[in-house]
């Protein structure tokens, strides 16, 4: 099994194969890592364990509570094996199920590390926690911006809707030299001014006539072509009048946009599913449209963890700047996310459980709280809101103690570490892919680009390495790698066009990657080949590291 594959990374949590068959007949590997993330998945069963032992539901995070359970039917003896995530003093055993808590009270004191769960089975387990996006909406134009079509935009009328002027000239019927006339509603003094747009002709253009016409004007009928002003002369004639002669002829047609070029009534412009970008809208509002019926988007609550924050100022007194309050919203609203501004919470268990409490937003964001330590509230306060556990903790680095969760129906959180280059780790694994699936967007199309220089990977976790794209002679576009991409450090991801995804042991330059796009603009630096001497640049010199991050 390849990497990324369910239960393709080391040290992960396991799920069957797709076609091997649980006890229950089914082997949907989603279901099988889901049930293990819970404790609801059964045990396996080893030669020499006791007979007794056959499947265990256990509560959220009760460290070992399970390995005295069953050693009351014979398998206790059996050693703890990290790598097995179905042991049964495997701390991924002893979590919360459907049925409620089985065995012992959880024991106190720190939480055990759970089992991490492979990057490429996070990111899908996120993508499917909810079922799909809420119901659509229907609102005026405006309001749709970044939303996604919930049915298909169909043209409304023809594109366009009559006959136009392609340019500024004169419309002719038939071949030239051409008779100039005069407008009938034009004032009698002063030079014609023609048929202008937003005023539709009264009259019938007769053959071997002109008439001035402005750039999106409705053509005359019987006229069979638009002469450019800068290809027409105008003649005086002895009898007051004025002839429009060509130096070519205008053939049938010319610079006339016909009715439904574009599109006919009925036609489908864009599918369901569609982004509604600026583009879009004015699309829409061509085709006749004042609303557009699409997914609303979703609603996100950040909250930022942590008594050493600081809001302005620099830091002093064993205090830190927030980093990630700024940086978070804005990269929601990127998402297509509806996010409020950030609140500050102090590390305190009843403030992060009143504030989660009374949140009605689809998606919470927390930062920070994730781990085990003396003021990581974030696994006990989802105990205590009977939350379900869907991922607790990522083989990835930057980021491993990510986890997301499931407050109620609809409503999930994502717990986000509390380094700034780990939250955005977090971001990209588990909030991206939910908060897409919530608001209807498609996945972006995958694709590989070739390193411009090696990555030293970790032993068996996926890595997450900042990239800025450049030009090579031989292998086109790459991606090189950035310095300065400690968990705690924004540096890297700061001047960056995307992540590279390097599997467990690293990759040699030149090898293919998976890349993940940062939600902005992206190739501000393709082509641009950075200057390695440069001062504190970002980059690592190629003959200062070996070629290697």
């Amino acid at each position: 099994m390849t990497d990324g594959e369910w239960g393709g990374e080391t040290g992960g949590v396991v799920g069957r194969p797709g076609d091997e068959p649980s006890a229950e007949g089914r082997g949907d590997p989603f279901d099988d890592a889901l049930a293990l993330a819970n404790g609801t998945a059964p045990l396996r069963v080893r030669p020499g364990d006791g007979p007794g032992i056959t499947a265990v539901t256990a509560p959220y995070a009760a460290g070992g509570a399970v390995a005295a359970a069953s050693s009351e039917t014979g398998g206790g003896d059996a050693p703890y094996t990290p790598d097995d995530p179905f042991s049964p003093d495997d701390p991924a055993a002893a979590r919360s199920g459907p049925s409620g808590p089985v065995g012992p009270t959880p024991p106190t004191g720190p939480r055990p590390t759970p089992a991490a769960v492979p990057w490429h089975t996070a990111r899908r387990l996120a993508e499917r926690a909810a079922p799909g996006p809420p119901a659509p909406e229907t609102s005026a134009l405006g309001a749709a911006l970044g939303r996604t079509l919930a049915a298909p935009l169909t043209a409304l009328t023809d594109l366009p809707s009559f006959d136009t002027s392609a340019m500024d000239g004169w419309a002719v019927a038939g071949p030239g030299p051409w008779r100039l006339d005069q407008p009938a509603d034009a004032p009698e003094a002063g030079p014609p001014s023609g048929i202008l747009a937003g005023h539709a002709p009264t009259e019938a253009l007769l053959d071997g006539h002109a008439i001035p016409i402005a750039t999106g004007a409705r053509v005359p009928s019987g006229a069979t072509a638009v002469l450019r002003s800068e290809h027409g002369e105008v003649r005086e004639l002895s009898d007051g009048g004025r002839r429009l002669y060509a130096p070519r002829p205008a053939p049938p047609g010319q610079d006339i946009r016909p009715r439904g070029q574009e599109c006919r009534r009925g036609d489908q412009l864009l599918p369901a599913g569609a982004l509604v970008t600026p583009a879009v809208l004015g699309l829409a509002a061509a085709a006749g449209y004042d609303e557009l019926t699409a997914y609303r988007r979703p609603r996100a609550d950040v909250f930022v963890l942590g008594d050493e924050l600081l809001d302005e100022g620099l830091p002093r007194d064993g205090r830190i700047r927030d980093a990630l309050g700024p940086m978070l919203a804005p990269w929601l609203h990127a998402l297509g996310v509806e996010a409020a501004a950030p609140r500050h919470l102090a590390d305190e268990a009843d403030t992060l459980y009143a504030a989660l409490a009374e949140s009605t937003a689809d998606v919470v964001i927390t930062t920070g709280g994730t781990a085990s330590g003396p003021v990581d509230h974030v696994h006990p306060t989802l105990r205590r809101l009977d939350a379900e556990l869907l991922v607790d903790g990522v083989a990835v680095r930057p980021g491993h103690p990510m986890l997301l969760a499931r407050l109620a129906p609809g409503r999930h959180l994502v717990g986000l570490p509390g380094n700034p280059l780990a939250a955005v780790s977090g971001l990209l694994t588990l909030a991206e892919p939910l908060l897409r699936t919530l608001a209807a967007r498609r996945p972006a199309a995958p694709y590989r680009t070739p390193l411009a220089a090696a990555v030293t990977g970790h032993p068996q976790d996926t890595r997450l390495v900042p990239v800025a794209y450049r030009d090579d002679e031989r292998h086109g576009l790459t991606a090189v790698p950035l310095r300065f991409h400690g968990p705690a450090m924004l540096r890297g991801i700061a001047a960056a066009d995307a992540l590279a995804v390097v599997p467990p042991g690293g990759a040699e330059r030149g090898t293919e990657l998976e890349i993940l796009e940062l939600p902005w603009s992206v190739g501000w630096s393709a082509g641009w080949t950075p200057g390695w001497a440069a001062p504190g640049n970002p980059y690592d010199p190629p003959e200062a590291t070996g070629g290697r991050a």
